[in-house]
């Protein structure tokens, strides 16, 4: 189990580490409520100048909600929020709103325009961008530049929302699960064009339940339940605060007691799961042979065995115990 993860490293030895140093989003104590529903509960966050930044967390714990906010698109309920040094509900939040691009996790765009004539409308909305043109080839819509949108595959229409996004030559760059539902290949593309962003000077928010998607694209990640962040840090370091470097999963017909496995030499933790057992370890190669004889030695027959690198979904299991992906 994780302790206290959030408190292990300051905030500017971690800007420092990444190579950061100002800070493009804050916001402290932020509440946002509904009706019964506490939505974010006092949510304390900073996103610094130029990294990618991945909030991360399962169905329902508040991070679309938290972006919309960050964004400038719902009110928030207490709290302050500043983005690029500035907070929402000034004279100045048009001059802001040229400043980000959002891409939200539905983009309805209209169907009959084409690729061109919708990034073009999205152009318009702007006082400074990039060139209609220039935005199609960055996100590798050449050829589909004359069809209409309703026409365009779900990885082609995910590009071309980034597109809309990417138009005004935002600094900063909301992603909300840009990549859900399409498949490998689209996903790279995609990932391309956010790492290009984040190469010219720009600074990425991106809310995701892939992991290799995170651990890929992010700079840092904040794991977010029940409107909180509970865990933050860069990908190795959440990692490697779970003690150890596999996960060792395994289902038997016999009840077995968790303080024989947690007795296992090699093993860190054990969680009890409805399809079976879950074993965090720190070497392998003596906590295997080592289950295999305490089985043995039970008369335990050993249904389903699978072992992986330890990774930022099982961070979150081991704080929450539930999956990312749970609703």
């Amino acid at each position: 189990m994780l302790v206290n993860p959030t408190s292990t490293v300051h905030p500017a030895s971690v800007a420092s580490a990444i190579g950061k140093s100002s800070v493009a989003l804050r916001c402290t104590a932020l509440v946002k409520r509904y009706v019964d529903v506490l939505a974010v509960n006092e949510l304390d966050l900073e996103v610094y100048t130029g990294e990618c930044f991945g909030l991360l967390g399962p169905n329902g714990a508040g991070k679309t909600t938290t972006i919309e906010i960050l964004e400038g698109l719902t009110a928030r309920d207490g709290g302050t929020v500043e983005v690029l040094g500035q907070a929402w509900g000034t004279t100045g939040d048009q001059a802001l709103r040229e400043r980000i691009g959002v891409q939200l996790q539905e983009t309805q765009l209209a169907d009959k325009l084409t690729v061109k004539e919708t990034v073009r409308l999205f152009r318009s909305f702007y006082r400074r961008g990039r060139e209609v043109d220039e935005v199609i080839r960055m996100v590798e819509l050449d050829e589909k530049r004359g069809a209409r949108v309703g026409k365009l595959s779900g990885g082609q229409k995910q590009r071309l929302a980034v597109a809309c996004a990417l138009v005004g030559n935002p600094d900063l760059l909301f992603l909300d699960e840009p990549t859900t539902g399409l498949d490998p290949q689209a996903r790279l593309k995609l990932w391309d064009i956010v790492e290009r962003f984040q190469a010219s000077g720009g600074t990425v928010i991106l809310t995701t339940h892939y992991m290799e998607e995170a651990s890929r694209l992010c700079d840092r990640v904040g794991i977010m339940d029940h409107g909180r962040i509970i865990a933050l840090g860069t990908p190795g370091a959440l990692i490697e605060s779970l003690g150890a470097d596999q996960i060792l999963e395994f289902s038997t017909r016999l009840k077995l007691a968790e303080g024989t496995l947690e007795l296992l030499p090699g093993v860190r933790g054990v969680r009890v799961r409805a399809e079976g057992y879950s074993l965090t370890v720190s070497d392998i190669g003596t906590a295997l042979p080592a289950l295999l004889a305490e089985l043995d030695k039970q008369q335990a027959e050993l249904i389903t065995l699978t072992t992986h690198q330890a990774t930022l979904e099982d961070v979150f299991v081991s704080l929450t115990g539930r999956m990312l992906r749970d609703a």
